[in-house]
C-alpha cells in the first residue's frame, strides 16, 4: 500500500549524512600527529660524542625484504676513526623507491645504529632524490658532539666507551638491565644491557 515510499525513504540515507560533519581533513595544511611507534624515514644514530653507532655490519641490508638498503664497510684508524669499533659505515644508502617501511631493518642492528623517524613525507618528483644517503640520514650533531673523525672520547677501552656511551644515550633503567616499567627483562636484554 505504502509501496510508493520506498523511493523516497532510499533517500533518507542522503538526506541524513548531508548535515554531518565531513571528517576530511585538509592534509597540506592540516597535518594530524603521527602515532608514537609509527615507521617513517629511517636515521642514522650517533655516539654521546658524536661518533656514529653503525658498524658497517650490513644486517640491516641482509634482513631487508625489499632490497632497499646498500651499505660498504670500511676499516677504522687510529688516525680516522668515525665509529668506535673497528668498521664504520662508509657508504650507506637506502633506496625509498623500494622501502616499504616494514622495520626489518631496525630490528637486525645489533647497536641500534639505525631508527626510524616519524617523518613520513618522501615523495618527490624526481627518482635519484629517494635514493637517501648517508649524509642525508645521519642524525645531527647535537651540543657537545664533535663531527668524526676524532678518537673515542667516552672511555679509555671500547668497553667503557659503550657503557658511557649508553648511559647518555638511554634511560638508566635499560642501562642496568631493567625494563622502563622496573620489571627485569629476558636474560637476553639484561646480558645486552651489561
Amino acid at each position: 500500500m505504502l509501496d510508493w515510499l520506498n523511493p523516497v525513504k532510499g533517500f533518507g540515507v542522503t538526506f541524513h549524512t548531508m548535515f554531518t560533519k565531513v571528517p576530511t581533513v585538509e592534509y597540506p595544511e592540516v597535518k594530524r600527529p603521527t602515532a608514537p611507534r609509527f615507521h617513517g624515514r629511517h636515521q642514522l644514530n650517533r655516539w654521546a660524542d658524536g661518533l656514529e653507532k653503525c658498524i658497517g655490519c650490513e644486517l640491516c641490508a641482509w634482513a631487508c625484504p625489499a632490497d632497499a638498503i646498500y651499505v660498504e664497510g670500511g676499516d677504522n684508524t687510529e688516525e680516522e676513526r668515525y665509529s668506535p669499533g673497528e668498521r664504520y659505515g662508509r657508504v650507506y644508502q637506502i633506496n625509498y623507491l623500494r622501502c616499504i617501511l616494514c622495520g626489518l631493518c631496525i630490528e637486525a642492528c645489533p647497536t641500534r645504529a639505525l631508527t626510524m623517524t616519524n617523518e613520513y613525507e618522501l615523495a618527490d618528483d624526481e627518482r635519484e632524490n629517494l635514493i637517501w644517503t648517508k649524509e642525508q640520514l645521519l642524525a645531527p650533531l647535537r651540543e657537545g658532539m664533535e663531527a668524526p673523525p676524532h678518537p673515542m672520547r667516552l672511555g679509555e677501552t671500547e668497553e667503557d666507551y659503550y657503557r658511557s656511551g649508553q648511559g647518555a644515550a638511554e634511560p638508566a633503567s635499560a642501562a642496568n638491565g631493567r625494563t622502563p616499567d622496573g620489571s627485569a627483562g629476558s636474560g637476553a636484554e639484561s646480558e645486552a644491557a651489561r
